[in-house]
């Protein structure tokens, strides 16, 4: 299990371009959603501390990480309107500017909720 988060890790910070990387982050989720309920399983672990602030840290960087993509999306957009709309359309064909792809998750993977924390 450990392995999987690791290898799903490893190829997101690996991964060139918008549709290998939200590949790579919906294996690593995944992963992630697996270990979580693995640790369902067992009391004490829920119940650590250092668990707990784990949860609360991937949770935090989710969010980062969710804002960040809404953000890249909306400056696609606006790259994508700017390349087929006149006059902009003019200097993005001298330029060779094109079209760029949205990064985009899974249905599932959007779906996030924090995991559970019982005391």
């Amino acid at each position: 299990l450990f392995t999987k988060v690791t290898e799903a890790r490893t190829l997101a910070m690996r991964a060139a371009g918008p549709a290998e990387t939200a590949q790579a982050e919906n294996m690593l989720r995944e992963s992630l959603k697996s270990l979580f309920a693995v640790a369902e399983a067992y009391p004490d672990l829920k119940a650590n501390q250092n668990f707990i602030q784990l949860q609360t840290h991937l949770k935090e960087i989710e969010d980062a990480v969710e804002a960040a993509r809404r953000y890249y999306n909306a400056v696609v957009r606006d790259l994508n309107t700017m390349v087929e709309q006149f006059p902009s359309n003019l200097v993005a064909t001298r330029f060779k500017f094109a079209k760029k792809d949205f990064f985009e998750l899974e249905a599932p993977a959007l779906e996030r909720k924090a995991a559970p924390v019982r005391f």
